[in-house]
């Protein structure tokens, strides 16, 4: 099994921070934000990693994660020369992969310490041609991807509602997803949204409609650090946590 880290994107909430630098390099704790993310994968045992990251900050990867031996794993590059959304990026893994296998993608911000296997095994115990997301319960899930649950099937998700402004549930969508090379058939179908990126919201939702998308729970502290307060108590969480 494979993972990708898709740490693309502009930063925009993290200016002028990001002016000169990608915000998965930012440090969080003693460590780069990235890192965290490769550490995840490989304690999950999986150790063959292709990160997609923008072209500004591309030899800053480079000089810092190199081929990965550092840290145990085998790191691959693709760059996103414009950000196009997340889809988009996870596209450009279309060639990484090979026909039928299974992969877990991150998205480099997301943060969190829950063990990524059993997860891992149990998506690997799903159908070929289905997906599997990790939720987390939140507070207040307007700010998010809140998951609508298919009340004869409780395993599943019906669809999922992009900041809800009255959501139907208590759990968003994390930046955690589980797909085989199906997903890029069906990026290959949608359309740009009205901002013009193609959205991995669409392509789950392409999942869920067929009653293909899956979920699990996250149980610890989970957080996305792309704002100045999320990344101040990232910062506070996982200070002594040493990948």
């Amino acid at each position: 099994m494979k993972g990708i880290i898709l740490a693309g994107g502009t930063g925009s909430r993290l200016y002028p921070l990001t002016r000169m630098v990608n915000k998965h390099l930012l440090p969080v704790g003693r460590y780069p934000m990235i890192i965290y993310g490769i550490d995840r994968l490989r304690q999950a045992g999986i150790t063959d990693i292709l990160i997609v990251m923008g072209k500004q900050s591309a030899g800053l990867f480079i000089d810092l994660l190199g081929s990965g031996k550092e840290w145990e794993v085998h790191l691959t590059y693709r760059i996103q020369e414009e950000a196009g959304g997340i889809a988009e990026a996870l596209e450009l893994a279309r060639s990484f992969v090979d026909e039928k296998e299974r992969f877990v993608v991150l998205l480099g911000d997301n943060l969190f310490v829950d063990n990524l296997k059993p997860f891992v095994d149990s998506y690997m115990r799903q159908s070929d041609g289905t997906a599997k997301i990790l939720l987390k319960h939140v507070n207040d899930a307007r700010r998010y991807g809140v998951a609508v649950f298919d009340p004869n099937h409780p395993e599943l998700i019906s669809r999922i509602e992009e900041k809800p402004s009255v959501p139907l549930s208590s759990y968003c969508v994390t930046g955690i997803y589980m797909y085989d090379t199906s997903v890029f058939d069906i990026i290959s179908q949608i359309a740009p949204s009205a901002r013009g990126e193609l959205e991995i919201t669409d392509v789950n939702n392409v999942y869920a409609h067929r009653g293909h998308l899956e979920y699990d729970m996250l149980k610890y502290w989970w957080s996305d650090a792309g704002t100045f307060e999320s990344l101040q108590e990232a910062g506070r969480k996982l200070k002594g946590r040493q990948p």
